[in-house]
């Protein structure tokens, strides 16, 4: 089989952009690329682009400084392209991946049309043997089309206006995740899928195989916890699949039971080896991992392997002031799940945001909870509906194997569906999303819309940005009844659940407050009376002891407030206007770390011990 220039080995996990179905050949097209914008959209073929004016750092957003370019008007189309070196021989294929291209892609390699993509934070690939040159000597292009103003169509916080304004930041256009390659044999594994089940010891393992077909092909399966061998099976592979129930060796042992489950305190993983093989001759090998680790509700509270947990989220944004949504690093990734941990939460909410595989293999491996929630439209319209049902299910398909994910939120706020009140439709698109998340991944609870007018949702969730710790109490104290809070109590004026939608018991949680601005950066001349004009936030503090007091005041409240099953604090650092971070942009904390720690770590003891 063909190796690659500058592979990277599996012991290299921390570079490899799909960490749970590992290669050894594989290399990254990350870096210079050639660019030209097309706003006119004149050209549909590389071959009619005479000339390439600048150059562009893949993966980094047009928008961003990173990129080179820095261009944050407006631009419906513009065009990549760079050149590589791989050599196609009759023994093995190549595959070309993307991480993530926003928003509509098509895609060639030596004039060769080789795949096309809509959908701005999935994944996507194509197998490009047949297109590649014989002398090794290779060129990919990708026509990127993103219209700025429209707004039927998964956009996130991406603003439509030029300038930055309210909660919505810089747009993203064009590649914002890694370009990859990897060999692979004529016969490979396309695709594995784990789902833990912590009652039976066991794991479901799910894998397709493509490529030529072939009679007697087997896949063997080994699972590690570090040293301790857990599996070793074999499995006939049939119409290209295998899907299997994996009972994992027990010693009967309670304590080694539960040293094996995957918790924020305990991230326990577990390796895994998985070989195609065709007789003796193994045709394909990946490596992977995964967790024992189960999440559900039960009546009121929230369940993390069996037990009721207190979550403790803060809101993350997932931007960096000069990649906007790309990532600066890896290493990048992996510090803000570490600031997380290090504030004392145990989960973040990633808001309107796809996030990275990268982060959450970090958050796998490091243990950090992720809420994955889906970036809206902001019109209502059967297009943008049926955009959403397709990239929120290419989402979850990738997503769906990290033990670190434990919720998915497909509506936030009402945006795109924002008469629930009153049109069957917008109600009836909440619904459908709910029940074909339910559907694709029965093992998570589902918050059907976040922050208000609630219907079909596994928790309650509710937005409530009062800064007055008394008015919190007002009202979800203990003296509040279930009918006051749920007919009477109207937060951002909204109510908290639709009609028809009586709260059934589920856990309620306060999954958006505080949102306090504390400016750090320094003063302008153009600054009057000490107030910053370029800042938004709910409420303000002034200095850094006012913002500990009131940081500090708010989780006390929330933490000990019955009622709440959790809560999810706004937010983790300062993204552009928006300067209510506990951390800069630049992720620096504002307070002293151990300040919010201590804060974050206050306990409760009437949930930690519930039966």
């Amino acid at each position: 089989m063909t190796t690659l220039a500058d592979a990277s080995r599996f012991c290299d996990a921390d570079a490899y952009p799909r960490p749970q179905l590992r290669r050894a050949d594989w290399r990254s097209l990350d870096g210079p690329w050639r660019f030209a914008y097309d706003d006119e959209k004149r050209y549909s073929h590389p071959h009619e682009i005479e000339q390439w004016p600048l150059r562009i750092e893949v993966p980094y957003p047009i928008e961003s400084e990173a990129s080179g370019i820095g261009d944050r008007g407006f631009h419906k189309a513009c065009w990549y392209q760079r050149d590589f070196d791989v050599e196609a021989t009759g023994d093995a294929r190549v595959i070309l991946h993307f991480g993530a291209v926003d928003y509509a892609a098509k895609v060639w390699v030596n004039g060769h049309y080789v795949m096309s993509h809509e959908g701005g934070h999935t994944p996507f690939q194509a197998d490009i043997t047949q297109a590649l040159n014989a002398s090794g000597a290779q060129v990919v292009t990708v026509r990127v089309e993103d219209d700025p103003h429209e707004l039927n169509k998964p956009r996130g916080k991406q603003d439509w206006q030029l300038e930055p304004h309210s909660i919505w930041y810089p747009r993203t256009t064009g590649i914002w995740q890694t370009v990859w390659i990897e060999t692979v044999a004529r016969t490979y594994v396309q695709k594995i899928r784990w789902t833990p089940h912590v009652e039976g010891f066991a794991l479901t393992f799910e894998a397709r195989i493509v490529g030529d077909a072939l009679d007697g092909l087997a896949m063997e399966v080994q699972v590690r916890h570090k040293d301790r061998l857990l599996a070793d099976d074999r499995y006939m592979v049939i119409e290209g699949e295998v899907d299997r129930r994996i009972i994992l060796s027990d010693p009967g042992i309670d304590d080694f039971r539960n040293e094996l489950l995957w918790s924020p305190e305990r991230p326990q993983l577990l390796d895994a080896t998985i070989r195609l093989k065709r007789g003796d001759v193994v045709l394909d090998e990946v490596r992977s991992y995964t967790a024992l680790r189960s999440v559900g509700v039960l009546r009121d509270r929230f369940m993390l392997n069996g037990r009721p947990y207190l979550l403790k989220l803060v809101l993350d944004q997932g931007y960096w002031p000069d990649t906007l949504l790309a990532a600066p690093s890896d290493a990048a990734l992996r510090h803000d799940v570490e600031l997380a941990k290090a504030m004392g939460f145990n989960g973040v909410r990633k808001h309107q945001k796809i996030e990275s595989p990268r982060y959450l293999y970090w958050a796998d491996r490091l243990g950090l909870l992720v809420w994955e929630e889906m970036p809206s439209s902001y019109r209502f319209t059967r297009t943008a509906i049926k955009r959403m049902i397709k990239e929120w299910g290419e989402a979850i398909d990738r997503d769906f194997s990290h033990p670190c994910i434990i919720t998915w939120v497909p509506f936030n706020e009402s945006w795109g569906v924002p008469e629930l009140t009153t049109v069957g439709a917008h109600q009836h698109a909440v619904a459908a999303l709910y029940h074909l998340t339910k559907t694709l991944d029965p093992t998570r609870p589902v918050i059907g819309n976040d922050g208000w007018e609630s219907s079909d949702t596994d928790i309650i969730g509710i937005h409530d940005y009062d800064a007055n710790v008394d008015h919190i109490r007002q009202r979800y104290g203990p003296e509040v009844t279930t009918e006051q809070l749920f007919d009477r109590r109207r937060p951002g004026g909204r109510i908290l659940t639709l009609d028809g939608h009586p709260h059934r018991g589920q856990p309620v949680m306060l999954t958006e407050f505080g949102g306090i601005a504390f400016d750090t950066r320094p003063r302008k001349p153009s600054d009057v009376d000490g107030e910053t004009s370029e800042i938004w936030g709910y409420s303000v503090a002034e200095a850094a002891d006012e913002f500990a007091r009131k940081f500090h005041d708010l989780i006390e409240t929330v933490t000990y407030t019955a009622l709440f099953s959790g809560y999810c604090y706004t937010q983790f650092a300062d993204t552009f206007q928006e300067a209510n971070g506990l951390l800069t942009e630049d992720r620096v904390p504002k307070i002293p770390i151990e300040q919010i720690r201590k804060a974050v770590g206050m306990s409760r003891t009437h949930i930690q011990g519930a039966a």
